[in-house]
Formats: structure tokens, sequence, C-alpha cells
């Protein structure tokens, strides 16, 4: 990974680091409502200098939550050995309902507010559970939800169903969504 550059645009910023606006928002309220947002094109120094943050300090901050989100991450492919050794483990997908109706991987079940709370209150804290979205983008900070809730064992596909279609399984079709 690059150096993280204090000029560079926001955008590209959270493109290069995803869970840089969880980040951000933990430990210094930033991002997460209207009297505290950013936009697309401020970098980020300008944004610390706007709040007055050490843009140093909010680099390093950056950094190491970086290095935590990698931790939350498994690549498709070890996951298909998974299901190939015939390992025990949750497989949720936490798209809309309507994309996982349209196409999901096999063996995953739909993420419904019940089955979540079934989770959080029966799980064990190390059971692997392993999530996917579409593309990798969302995947971290419901990793970071369950993991917050006791939930150690969860885990976020790199990359999501689309890295799965094109590393694991090309006969499930790849999409796009219109926000993306």
């Amino acid at each position: 990974m690059a150096d993280l550059d204090p000029s560079t645009a926001m955008s590209a910023l959270l493109a290069a680091y995803p869970g840089a606006k969880r980040a951000l928002f933990a430990k210094y309220h930033i991002g997460g409502c209207s009297s505290c947002a950013y936009r697309d094109d401020e970098t980020l120094a300008e944004v610390c200098v706007r709040n007055e943050i050490v843009v140093a300090e909010a680099v390093e901050h950056i950094l190491k939550s970086h290095e935590v989100d990698a931790a939350m991450l498994v690549e498709a492919g070890e996951v298909q050995q998974w299901i190939e050794q015939g390992k025990d483990f949750v497989f949720l997908d936490v798209r809309t309902r309507e994309e996982h109706e349209a196409v999901m991987i096999g063996g995953s079940e739909f993420m419904t507010q019940e089955r979540q709370q079934e989770l959080f209150g029966s799980a064990k804290e190390n059971d692997p559970i392993i999530l996917y979205d579409h593309n990798g983008s969302k995947v971290l900070d419901t990793c970071a939800w369950f993991q917050g809730h006791g939930l150690k064992g969860t885990r976020g596909i790199i990359g999501g169903i689309d890295r799965w279609s094109q590393e694991v399984d090309s006969s499930i079709p790849r999409y796009r969504l219109e926000m993306d």
C-alpha cells in the first residue's frame, strides 16, 4: 500500500482505505452527519485543518485502522476451500434482498434482522462468520458491527460476490448497481 498522502482528495482516499470513513468518524466525529461532513474533492489535510485535527495524527489513525480492517477480510478462494473441506461456518449475504434473490453464492443465506439478532445472542466469540456484499465496499462496516457485538470470528470477502464471480465461480453473473 502506498503512503497515505494528506493532499489526496477524500474520494480517492476512501477508495484506497475503505475503512477511513469509519475511522475518522469514530475518533474525530468527522463525516457522520451534515454538520461534520466533507466533500469528495476536499483533501484529508483540508478536512483536518477545518476540524482542528493534526494531519499526521489523522494519517496515523487511518493507517492503524486499515491494519485492523485488513485482518477482518478473507480471500474468496480461501472461503471456497473452506466449503470444499466442509468447514462449519455461517455464510451471510449482506446485500439487499433483491440482489440476493437475483444472484447469490451457493450455501449462503440472506442476512435478515432476525438472523443477525439470533447470531448476536447465540454465536460464540470466535465462531467463523463470513459476510459478503456486492464488491467489498460495505462489508467492512458490517464486519466491524459484528465484531463490536463480540463476534470476533466475523470476516468479509474481499471484493464481495463480484470477486467471487471472477475468481471462484464464473457461472455467477456479474452486475453493476446504478448507485456504484
